[in-house]
């Protein structure tokens, strides 16, 4: 096999398509198969930074977890970060090159993106806007991948039948077409009209579109297969394609996905369902649902801990029984003060402060702890005023810091992961995590509020260990952390179980087939196609 590859569509957004797409990395690597996973264009506030300092999709770096390679920008090289209903900054190989209307971007005919000072012209990066001028950008980037690895496999986003979009496509059949990949489709079954959806999708696209799709997969499935197996057979029966593998219904899956408000390792938004406690006492952690809110997976570590319950809140009072507050990252950190402050939240967090209750800042959530913020950047509010509980003062940088540092926190090693505009200016307190000569790195502390601009850091676990001691004893409460509970681990575990979906459920001799040779040929039509 050699630069062979596969393009894992969806019938609707969050049908599945990244963790399908991670399994299969994962089997294909467990069978010897170099592969690596590449999503042309991806829309989300969950990121990741490169060892080359990239930023791209967390689904991308966790599918590369998956295949067992170190991520790149070639793997995700658009990547679009909401800053409000109608406009984005757009990533381009890793770097931001400026804020951009959905028209302008998706249009065509809208305005070029507002350029960045300092950063490469978005107009010129983008020509005016129009996203199929980023076509080439992506299918090179898809070709250097296709010429280091056995396989690529792809994953698409949103529908491929997203008839409005088509004509400036290039995630779904855009870069199926340009690749000549075959597509197979991911339907949820979990939600209903799964056999309508997979008919649907197939017959609002072009006759050269519906040639590369190969097939289906059903996905979320309880109970009896048998039961399905005749309106499997009728679909073949309609399309002329096969379905090539039922997934079963599986609890905990949702690993580092695009969006979609849930804690990843331990299901539900309000309900984490956790490992009985080590101690006595469960701890119980209230993460603040900010507008804009990004690398929420940075409390996915918690969640992990037996005994550690966490849950998403956006009302003041369910902060009353929480050991710990988490302000998370956000990319809109003047628009997250604001929310807090309409809610009653900011005052509550203050009573907490007050009280030695804990607290903590990541990111946009340690800009909000501060004093002061000047922003001139990303709301371009100007100054603002923060809520005090450290002293920092926050400014906004055009240029976004990027970077994977390392160092020592509460006598643990730890690292982590930055993306943020903000320049933090430390005016006193604590330093929180610091370098091995004991000089401040990052943050800082007074009392029980603590603030990072480091994403990622509690997957460290020692660290992690180490600072839930210190919420424990701070909230009074008799919670001990597991002493070999390893986050590591629990990822890999989960990406194994990805892996076994896909080599227990699905036809893999037929997904092989694909992937070496491409879409069958002779593919059946089916009326009445793209309009």
């Amino acid at each position: 096999m050699s630069g062979g590859g596969l393009l894992v569509a969806g019938t609707t957004s969050d049908a599945g398509k990244s963790v399908v797409t991670a399994g299969i990395c994962r089997w294909l690597v467990r069978t010897g198969v170099k592969v690596a996973p590449f999503k042309a264009q991806n829309m989300s506030l969950n990121s990741f930074v490169t060892r080359e300092g990239a930023e791209i999709g967390r689904a991308q770096a966790m599918q590369a977890q998956a295949a067992r390679v170190e991520p790149s920008a070639l793997m995700n090289p658009v990547l679009l970060k909401p800053g409000s209903d109608s406009s984005s900054q757009v990533v381009l190989l890793g770097k931001p090159v400026g804020e951009m209307s959905a028209r302008g971007f998706f249009g065509g005919s809208g305005p070029a993106a507002e350029p960045q000072s300092g950063a490469v012209s978005p107009g010129k990066a983008l020509h005016g806007g129009r996203q199929e001028a980023l076509l080439g950008t992506v299918t090179a980037c898809l070709e250097e991948l296709r010429g280091t690895y056995d396989a690529v496999i792809c994953e698409g986003a949103g529908s491929p039948a997203e008839i409005n979009l088509r004509r400036t496509d290039i995630v779904n059949m855009g870069i199926a077409r340009a690749a000549h990949f075959p597509v197979v489709v991911v339907g949820d079954i979990d939600r209903g009209g799964v056999f309508a959806s997979f008919f649907g999708t197939t017959a609002l696209l072009s006759a050269a579109d519906q040639a590369l799709i190969a097939g289906y997969l059903v996905n979320k499935f309880r109970g009896d297969v048998s039961l399905l197996e005749p309106g499997l057979e009728m679909l073949r029966g309609l399309t002329g394609r096969q379905t090539f593998g039922v997934l079963p219904f599986q609890h905990g899956l949702g690993i580092d996905e695009e969006d979609g408000l849930r804690v990843s390792l331990r299901g539900a938004v309000r309900e984490s369902v956790v490992a009985p406690p080590v101690g006595e006492d469960v701890l119980r952690v209230a993460v603040c649902a900010v507008p804009l809110m990004s690398n929420f997976t940075d409390v996915d570590a918690l969640a992990a801990e037996p005994g550690v319950v966490v849950r998403f809140v956006d009302r003041a009072e369910e902060l009353l029984d929480a050991d710990l507050v988490v302000v998370p990252g956000t990319r809109g950190t003047v628009r997250a003060l604001e929310w807090l402050r309409e809610r009653g939240l900011a005052d509550a967090i203050a009573r907490r402060a007050a009280e030695g209750r804990p607290v903590l800042g990541i990111c946009g959530g340690f800009q909000a702890l501060g004093e002061h913020i000047e922003d001139e950047v990303e709301s371009r509010a100007g100054a603002v005023n923060g809520l005090g509980l450290l002293p920092v003062r926050v400014r906004f940088a055009v240029e976004k810091t990027l970077a994977r540092p390392v160092g020592e926190a509460l006598g643990e090693h730890v690292e982590g992961y930055e993306i943020h505009h903000g320049v933090a200016d430390v005016l006193g307190g604590e330093p929180f995590i610091s370098d091995d000569q004991g000089h401040s790195l990052d943050g800082c502390r007074v009392g029980d509020v603590w603030g990072t601009h480091w994403h990622g850091s509690l997957e460290s676990d020692g660290f992690r260990r180490a600072f839930l001691r210190e919420v424990a004893a701070a909230a009074g409460r008799r919670f001990v952390p597991a002493p070999d509970t390893s986050f590591g681990t629990l990822r890999e575990e989960q990406l194994d179980l990805l892996g076994d979906l896909i080599e227990e459920h699905a036809d893999t001799d037929a997904l092989l087939r694909l992937i070496e040779s491409g879409a069958p040929s002779g593919l059946p039509f089916i009326a009445p196609g793209a309009p």
